[in-house]
């Protein structure tokens, strides 16, 4: 039976007096790869926001987010829950410090670790696992600021996965890459996804689904258009309606793109 991770049920937020995300229904379950595909302005980032609690839903009698069966999680067990890689992320890291530094400060929702509280030794160790598995090794005495995009982005998976969270959460992943940056980001993506982590992927790009991630949810003028195997979603006339654009959906052993 399907482990609910998280849900988001008859969820609104409004800003500036509109509703500019209205979720009727939306269920994550542990080891599911979801992909958010959506326009820009389509309300993902807002998506984002609401799981991560960084903004809140319009109050109803019944809670709209609820998170491990719990409607009244603490926003602690929340970040250690979710781990999230994004450009604002990004933008916080790049700092001197050390990706070794950056990656540990995972622990401390912190750039680097605080000095009055310091590193245990196996918050150490778990450091040197996640930039393991990411497979940057080479990188962990690096500079962030001496980094390419491609590799902060890899640097940042590794941060997240440091709290061992239940949901990997990533914005936009591959946005402003190269083509090889791009292809490392999607491989590390599909590893983490055989490894058995629950992924969700907000993109507007189809070239970030994997073949390991089967469900796709069409976000369109901040509700979601459609939801459920990505054979049936993902069809050029669902995609010529949600992007408005008269595109062709290409598939190529498990690979998409829009030409």
């Amino acid at each position: 039976m399907a482990q609910e991770l998280l849900r988001l049920n008859n969820a609104q937020v409004k800003a500036d007096g509109r509703i500019i995300l209205d979720i009727d229904n939306f269920i994550v379950n542990k080891g599911e790869h979801v992909v958010v595909l959506g326009p820009n302005g389509s309300g993902k980032s807002t998506l984002i926001k609401l799981l991560t609690c960084e903004t809140m839903p319009v109050w109803h009698e019944e809670p709209p987010v609820v998170f491990m069966g719990d409607p009244k999680t603490p926003i602690e067990t929340i970040n250690e829950t979710i781990g999230v890689v994004s450009t604002s992320v990004q933008e916080r890291m790049m700092v001197h410090r050390t990706v070794f530094d950056v990656v540990l400060g995972g622990f401390f929702g912190s750039v680097g670790v605080p000095f009055h509280i310091g590193a245990s030794d196996e918050q150490v160790q778990k450091a040197h696992q996640a930039i393991r598995e990411i497979g940057i090794q080479g990188l962990a005495e690096r500079d962030m600021l001496t980094l390419s995009t491609g590799q902060v982005r890899r640097a940042l998976i590794a941060r997240a996965l440091i709290n061992a969270p239940d949901v990997l959460v990533f914005d936009e992943p591959c946005v402003g890459l190269d083509p090889e940056a791009k292809w490392n980001l999607r491989q590390a993506l599909s590893a983490l996804a055989k490894a058995g982590h629950t992924i969700i992927t907000v993109t507007h790009d189809v070239s970030d689904i994997m073949p390991e991630f089967e469900r796709v949810v069409l976000l369109q003028d901040a509700r979601i258009v459609a939801d459920g195997p990505k054979e049936d979603v993902l069809t050029t006339q669902k995609l010529r309606r949600l992007f408005g654009v008269p595109v062709t959906l290409v598939e190529n052993d498990g690979y998409y793109h829009l030409q």
